[in-house]
């Protein structure tokens, strides 16, 4: 053990002068992704940006990054290896996993039903929309996934919408909405998992953050989605299973109250798997196959948060990571006033800059805060930016860009649901559009400590 910490040490301490080259294998997996995303679109196939896994395209970016290395081949392995085994990493990891289990398990018992039932049978028949997008925000929070929410509540906004009459696209924009604020809310969504490790803050302090941002967006989003609504449907009453709300409910009280993350995880777990035994056909065999299941769903974010961590070692020994850091600090210079508080201010625009650009590229909100999220925390030390405002900044905006891009999941997911063109339900992701001034304005005009 000894010896490995002196290596990993001497590692840090031999890190290259800033360099360009060392960044190309991020370039490489960028293009290997966006390319076979555009190529596939061309082809017209589904889901086009998602046929080549993200796992798969940032081998060929790691063996360059390999071949690039200025150290000895064993060194350079021990770099990667090192980057992968980086404590953010491996906690990142285990959460994604406890997060995939809870929401496997809590559906499988019946917890998104029951949630849903629930969320309509509150919903006046004159405040469709609205309605929906506060459902779809309660689901995803609860949830921590907006894919998951978009697909237990469009189906049933699809039929609503038919029998009240309601354009396609409006309500496909509202369950958009909500299910895009609910995730980025959320205690155990993936990205605010990777936007807490990577900046080094605590969850709860996060969230509370992200209100700032998130709470004025969704109230205008509301009023205006309010004011679009045509026609009312009366919805038919819903048998509503309380008991199976509770998971959910206990997580967000825990989460929100500080409990640590792991506890709040595994006791969602727990509970959402007693609910089961103790009121349907549900063996613990079940439990732990579903439990398991939950961890495979998982397995794409978390073999790709390793590789991307070892990746990122190796370019900041490299000095790529050096070389934008510097980038950015001389911007931010040209941009900020020589006193005051305008530096933070650039940084954070600068942290919102560099993840919605990767994001547009790599449609993957989670990935796109993890790629940049070793940058993001050496702005944020440098010029006085608190973890908490840097993690909700990058989660934020690639939240922003997520709801905005037509070649996202989200858009793709819902638009085939609706049976209508990506373009045309972003068009109506007005959240994100609303979220996207909100943030911005919050930033430049924000009084610092």
């Amino acid at each position: 053990m000894r010896e490995t910490h002196l290596t990993t040490e001497t590692q840090k301490s031999a890190t290259s002068p800033a360099s360009f080259v060392a960044l190309l294998p991020l370039f490489a997996f960028l293009a290997l992704f966006i390319g076979a995303g555009v190529y596939f679109q061309s082809q017209g196939v589904d889901f086009a940006f998602y046929q080549l896994p993200s796992v798969i395209a940032i081998l060929p970016a790691i063996i360059l990054a390999l071949l690039l290395s200025k150290q000895k081949l064993n060194q350079s392995i021990d770099t990667f290896i090192a980057g992968i085994g980086h404590s953010n990493i491996i906690a990142m990891c285990l959460i994604y996993l406890l997060a995939g289990a809870f929401a496997s398990v809590a559906k499988a018992t019946g917890g998104v039903d029951a949630t849903v039932a629930l969320g309509l049978s509150m919903i006046p028949s004159n405040l469709l929309l609205p309605g929906f997008f506060v459902i779809a925000a309660f689901i995803a929070t609860a949830m921590g996934t907006s894919m998951g929410t978009i697909a237990a509540v469009a189906p049933i906004a699809l039929g609503v919408a038919d029998q009240a009459q309601i354009d396609y696209a409006l309500m496909a924009g509202a369950v958009l909405s909500g299910a895009l604020f609910g995730d980025n809310l959320s205690i155990i969504s993936d990205t605010t998992i990777a936007s807490t490790r990577t900046q080094g803050c605590e969850m709860k302090d996060k969230f509370r953050e992200n209100l700032i941002f998130s709470l004025p967006a969704s109230a205008i989003a509301l009023v205006l989605f309010a004011i679009a609504g045509q026609g009312q449907a009366d919805i038919a009453a819903q048998e509503i299973d309380f008991i199976n709300v509770i998971p959910y409910l206990t997580i967000l009280f825990l989460a929100v109250s500080g409990v640590n993350v792991f506890v709040v995880l595994t006791v969602g777990i727990l509970l959402a798997g007693a609910t089961g035994l103790f009121t349907m056909d549900y063996s613990a065999v079940q439990f732990g196959q579903d439990i398991y299941a939950g961890f495979t769903n998982m397995q794409e974010i978390f073999i790709l948060s390793m590789l991307v961590g070892g990746l990122a070692a190796l370019m900041t020994q490299q000095g790529g990571l050096t070389f934008v850091s510097q980038k950015i600090e001389s911007l931010i210079a040209r941009f900020s006033k020589a006193k005051g508080d305008a530096s933070p201010r650039a940084a954070e625009l600068g942290m919102a800059g560099m993840v919605a650009a990767t994001n547009v590229c790599v449609a993957n909100n989670t990935v796109s805060i993890v790629v940049v999220g070793d940058i993001a925390k050496d702005l944020a030390s440098k010029h006085g930016v608190a973890p908490k405002r840097a993690a909700s900044v990058l989660d934020i905006f690639a939240c922003i860009i997520q709801g905005l891009i037509p070649h996202g999941a989200q858009a793709l997911l819902i638009a085939s649901t609706f049976a209508i063109s990506p373009l045309a339900a972003i068009s109506h992701a007005w959240y994100c559009m609303i979220l996207a001034v909100v943030a911005i304005s919050i930033v430049i005009l924000r009084k610092r400590a």
